[in-house]
């Protein structure tokens, strides 16, 4: 029980982390694009991970956690197929207006649904799939405005939503089955993620916004909001992972729709962003069916713990009742052997 209360207490924090530095992260970047004038946005994901890179190197060399090595060939497609799903995700935003790329992350939640079902036999419950249907309704209601489709945009989002799901669903499995912590998974990964963007971050940022990134005049402040920015995604790619391994797929998306949500409810508040019925409306639909998955989540975990107690009591006794029965059986042979004898 102390055990399975400290795994809660844990994960409760991990998923506190990833929102507050996921929320942190957007507004530093929302004010370094929109106010400052720096629209790079692949290439600073690639300093990120860099950055991320670094610190986790420092971090190993000080002892703080254990590197473990991975497949070589298993770290280097993962970590391609991650940088590559960022790259076209930015892309997506490039050709789509905000209305289909809200779309597309919205559609990220029912794919990773399929996949988990199809590859990997995972059962959703109707509660499950009703309460994730709440929430995407929500989301949609608070988020979505104009859908305009055009063809390269529809091609470049749906690459983006399975490469996503995929890279998703193999941040928990590498951890699970091959036993490596976030930590030592990111670490090793990093890399190849900061090469992909390094290479690839660039050429998309310019055939976005039409700017060279080295050509850019870099004032102190600017530099100082990308620094900002570099420092508080070592949390987010952190806890990221972390959250996946601890938790699924679902629940780290289902944890990026409340981010969204707290956004627009920040940019109200503090920045007064436009807003209406319509985004309150959805956003408490969201909030809604996000307790309810949490409240389903939690019933189920419940249910399952007390099968496993049932069962592991059940083994129990019969594993034991062989051998009393051997100790009874044994003690009637002894008796009857001694009454032999005496006869």
């Amino acid at each position: 029980m102390g055990e399975m209360a400290g795994f809660q207490l844990g994960v409760i924090g991990v998923l506190f982390l990833s929102v507050a530095s996921s929320v942190s992260i957007v507004i530093c970047n929302k004010a370094l694009m929109s106010n400052l004038g720096f629209p790079f946005a692949t290439t600073l994901t690639s300093w990120h991970l860099m950055v991320t890179f670094c610190t986790l190197h420092v971090a190993n060399r000080f002892n703080l956690f254990e590197s473990k090595s991975i497949d070589i060939k298993t770290v280097i497609l993962f970590g391609i197929l991650n940088g590559i799903s960022i790259g076209l995700l930015n892309l997506s935003l490039g050709f789509n207006s905000i209305g289909f790329y809200q779309m597309t992350k919205l559609a990220i939640i029912p794919f990773t649904v399929l996949l988990e079902t199809l590859f990997l036999k995972k059962q959703f419950s109707q509660n499950i799939r009703f309460s994730l249907f709440l929430l995407l309704v929500g989301v949609g209601i608070a988020s979505v405005t104009d859908l305009q489709l055009n063809f390269v945009g529809t091609v470049l989002s749906l690459l983006a939503i399975i490469t996503t799901c995929v890279g998703q669903i193999l941040t928990n499995t590498i951890q699970k089955r091959l036993n490596v912590s976030s930590t030592q998974l990111l670490y090793q990964s990093a890399p190849f993620q900061a090469a992909v963007l390094f290479v690839s971050g660039p050429l998309v940022d310019q055939f976005l916004t039409n700017k060279n990134v080295f050509a850019y005049k870099y004032s102190p402040i600017v530099s100082a909001f990308i620094i900002l920015s570099c420092v508080i995604s070592v949390s987010v790619n952190f806890s990221t992972f972390m959250v996946i391994g601890k938790t699924s797929p679902v629940t780290y998306q289902v944890l990026g729709h409340l981010k969204t949500c707290l956004v627009l409810a920040f940019g109200y508040t503090l920045l007064h962003d436009p807003f209406t019925m319509r985004n309150i409306i959805g956003i408490l639909v969201a909030i809604f069916g996000m307790g309810l998955y949490s409240y389903f989540c939690t019933q189920e975990h419940k249910k399952k713990q007390s099968v496993d107690l049932s069962l592991g009591s059940q083994l129990k006794d019969k594993d034991s009742t062989p051998l009393l029965a051997m100790q009874d059986k044994e003690g009637h042979e002894t008796k009857k052997s001694t009454k032999d004898s005496v006869v």
